[in-house]
């Protein structure tokens, strides 16, 4: 896991600014601490920062071929290298390290801009090609799931390209600018998604996708997987399941340095610890090693059930009550989020990241597990109203509506009388209805929010659109792998992994996922919906898989999520920092007195505004932090 930025000069002849390379590189020195690597040659620069995993000694980026004209920088992990790198050798290529990136490079002498479809594993690389000195090539190129970041931009000098934004901004070469349409998605959605980033003119490769340029052309974008676009796939059985558990588990095990897992009291990290269990004494580490951590408040704490698994296993377990502190969210992260990102559970993410660095360098995760079978409650809530639907008919539905419309929004009620979300949800489209279930704004609240003339200049932008676009993609599939399609392609990369990411890398560790290999994503994510929810419940099929494995109180314990008293948070010590994030957040784009009402209705208890609240706090430090003008593109 490391970091790495570079730039192609439009004129090859040119000579690459090392230093201001070098400073761009040591923006992302947490994401590699180990090692730090600098390449110019025909007006292509790449700069590295390295977190050394594999090959300690002989690792360093980037790396070359035998003929020193191709190099490749490398951010991730490659998991079928030693099958590739065999291949390789019998066919002729001589190695001169032992590291999975070294794969890449001959890789690409063999199959050139389709080398990424030979790759299994999490990564983003870059290629530069320099066989013909008059015309280099920059290849740049994402994993199918997008668990690795990568972002580019055409400038006036060439493209810049790195894992964060702040590596490319630090080049000067683009405004400290945010896109007026990314502010209204940051509203509803509370992350920025899609290949637009939040900063003007720096985009997004998006997953499962390669870039090829050379001087004198546009940028080409090529995606070279998907997932089906088809009906539901067959059925799976158990034994199936756990199979794919146990390979996908014992691939993602290569390692020179330490490693261990992540342990809630969740099915899918117990499943993934278990699983880890079972290899040892056959390739995995002698030691299992496990890392949880555990809340005050009991409605979010699942420390009793991972002790419980960890004895089980046999594991060393390290654990820790962890107290988030909210000042993180304004006072350190905004750094390492270069992006907007409105989830208060970074503050935990961040902080067991923390805590699993003291002990190992790379800790598998259970992160894919809830899109892959549909675990979310969204996902059960889905298939209920979907099932309502067509039982109510057009006028039903019209009917369902039309009481919603009308029906109080009662947040302080006894869920059991809370229906009107669901009424009106019954009466919308599906994919708009269960786009409301993602989202923690609508877009008519959020535009009240804006300056008037932001308001009218974005009278033609839904963030609704580009969710829409992927949930109509699988023609002929079931309503609930549309929401998971659209979920894979949109909140996962750009909400979940992001989180993950950023979090992870400000401690300097790895987080693998095993459940996201996109070899198990083909083959589970697609099931027919019987065998993903089941009796109110998602993960039907994983769920009953694993009780040969896994104890019931787990299995069927009450699913917890990580989060934070945000609430109180935001009525308490956060109260001053927001009410100055009112006052201070630029008039160009906001109301003033709209942020003023939103505020005083929180702190008054009238109304709950924590989601609104903590995106505006949020968004006033990320500006602050980065420098970001007051003028919107």
């Amino acid at each position: 896991m490391c970091g790495f930025t570079g730039m192609a000069l439009a004129d090859p002849r040119q000579a690459v600014d090392v230093e201001l390379l070098t400073r761009m590189a040591r923006t992302l020195a947490h994401r590699g601490p180990d090692d730090e690597g600098i390449f110019a040659r025909n007006g292509i620069g790449l700069g590295f920062r390295r977190l050394s995993i594999i090959d300690l000694a002989g690792g360093h980026q980037p790396i070359l071929d035998e003929t020193e004209r191709i190099a490749v920088m490398c951010n991730g992990e490659i998991y079928n290298f030693a099958e590739l790198r065999a291949g390789l050798l019998e066919r002729g290529h001589r190695f001169r390290t032992g590291s999975d990136v070294e794969t890449i490079v001959h890789l690409y002498e063999e199959h050139g801009e389709r080398v990424a479809e030979h790759l299994v594993g999490m990564f983003a690389f870059a290629i530069a090609d320099l066989r013909d000195p008059l015309r280099p090539k920059l290849v740049l190129g994402r994993d199918r799931l997008g668990i690795k970041p990568l972002y580019w931009a055409a400038t006036s000098k060439g493209l810049v390209f790195g894992s964060e934004c702040k590596a490319l901004l630090a080049s000067g070469l683009l405004p400290r600018r945010l896109r007026a349409t990314k502010l209204l998605d940051y509203l509803v959605q509370g992350y920025v998604s899609g290949p637009d980033a939040a900063w003007d003119g720096i985009q997004r490769l998006p997953q499962a996708s390669t870039l090829t340029w050379t001087p004198g052309t546009e940028p080409r974008i090529a995606r070279y997987w998907d997932l089906p676009l088809d009906g539901p796939r067959s059925p799976a059985d158990a034994e199936e399941i756990l199979e794919w558990v146990d390979r996908v588990v014992r691939d993602h095990l290569v390692s020179d340095v330490p490693l261990g897992a992540f342990l809630s009291g969740g099915i899918d990290s117990t499943a993934v610890a278990d699983a880890m269990a079972r290899q040892r004494g056959s390739g995995g580490a002698k030691e299992l090693v496990l890392c949880s951590v555990g809340f005050r408040e009991k409605e979010f704490d699942e420390l009793d059930r991972a002790r419980s698994t960890a004895t089980r296993l046999g594991a060393v377990h390290h654990t820790r009550i962890l107290e988030p502190d909210p000042r993180l969210a304004i006072d350190e992260l905004p750094w390492f989020f270069d992006e907007p990102l409105a989830d208060p559970s970074t503050v935990p993410t961040y902080l067991v990241s923390k805590m699993a660095r003291e002990h190992v360098t790379v800790a598998l995760s259970g992160d894919g597990g809830d899109e892959v079978f549909a675990g979310y409650r969204r996902h059960v809530f889905d298939v209920a109203e979907n099932r309502a639907r067509s039982l109510l008919g057009a006028p039903g539905r019209r009917a369902a509506a039309f009481v919603g419309r009308h029906y109080p929004k009662l947040d302080w009620a006894p869920r059991g009388v809370r229906a009107k979300s669901t009424l009106v949800n019954l009466g919308r489209d599906p994919a708009r209805a269960y786009w409301a279930s993602l989202t923690q704004s609508s877009r008519e609240d959020a535009v009240l929010l804006l300056a008037p003339e932001l308001r009218a200049a974005l009278v033609g932008h839904d963030p609704f659109d580009a969710f829409g676009e992927l949930y109509a993609r699988p023609r002929g599939a079931e309503p609930l792998y549309r929401a998971q399609y659209a979920d894979i392609f949109h909140f996962l990369p750009d909400q979940i992994l992001v989180k993950g990411d950023r979090a992870s890398m400000a401690a300097s560790l790895e987080v693998r996922p095993p459940f996201l290999d996109h070899r198990f994503v083909e083959r589970f994510v697609n099931l027919p919906t019987r065998e993903k929810v089941r009796a109110g419940r998602g993960k039907h099929a994983l769920r009953e898989a694993l009780r040969a494995r896994i104890p019931a109180e787990i299995l069927d314990g009450r699913k917890m999520g990580f989060d934070v008293p945000l609430r109180a948070w935001l009525r308490g010590p956060l109260a001053p920092a927001v009410a100055e994030a009112v006052e201070s957040l630029p008039a160009r784009w906001f109301d003033r007195a709209a942020l003023r009402r939103r505020f005083e209705e929180h702190q008054s208890g009238a109304h709950d505004r924590s989601n609104c609240l903590w995106s505006l706090l949020v968004l006033e430090h990320w500006r602050r932090r980065h420098s970001v003008s007051d003028d919107l593109s």
